[in-house]
């Protein structure tokens, strides 16, 4: 008999193990146009990745409480692919550097 995971330690595992990090979202041409938008569920949040008027690529995490702004998140273009980091301890946003390389692709 198995014994169903415990929630709690689950997304204690999830929030220590996986969300540190840079996470691939999906390849640029997925938004070419200024004002494109890609919205993607990663560990349960909701996170939207656009091409603004300045036709740089930004993310951000949808909040789920009412009148929520969304929050900017770390993200990074390289080598034709979108990537985001959700790290709480990471939380200011960076400018994307077009020689930074995530740690983990």
């Amino acid at each position: 008999m198995t014994v169903p995971p415990d929630d709690r330690v689950f997304r204690r595992e999830m929030a220590t193990a996986y969300r540190s990090g840079w996470h691939f979202i999906d390849l640029v041409t997925a938004i070419p146009h200024r004002g494109d938008s890609l919205m993607v569920t990663l560990f349960g949040e909701p996170i939207v990745v656009a091409r603004e008027e300045d036709e740089d690529v930004r993310a951000y995490r949808c909040l789920r409480r009412p009148r929520g702004a969304p929050q900017p998140v770390r993200c990074a273009i390289r080598y034709g692919m979108i990537f985001v980091n959700l790290d709480a301890r990471d939380h200011q946003l960076v400018e994307s550097d077009a020689t930074a390389t995530p740690r983990s692709a």
